[in-house]
């Protein structure tokens, strides 16, 4: 896996695992996730871990849901 690091003019940088997700639900890394794992790791079914990845996937890189 390859360490990847976002920065932001004035926000602290911050630094994952690419692939990270895909290595603790058990899927290829060329292979998309499907909703049902993706659901299971943000309820915490798949562990700890993957529960703080499928979070970071949903509020950091995909950005937060903006409600009207």
């Amino acid at each position: 896996m390859k360490k990847v690091t976002i920065r932001k003019k004035g926000k602290k940088p911050i630094t994952f695992n690419k692939g990270g997700l895909h290595k603790s639900l058990g899927v290829k890394a060329n292979k998309p996730i499907s909703p049902a794992q993706y659901n299971a790791a943000l309820s915490g079914k798949k562990g700890k871990l993957a529960k703080k990845q499928a979070l970071f996937k949903k509020n950091v890189l995909t950005g937060r849901k903006k409600h009207k």
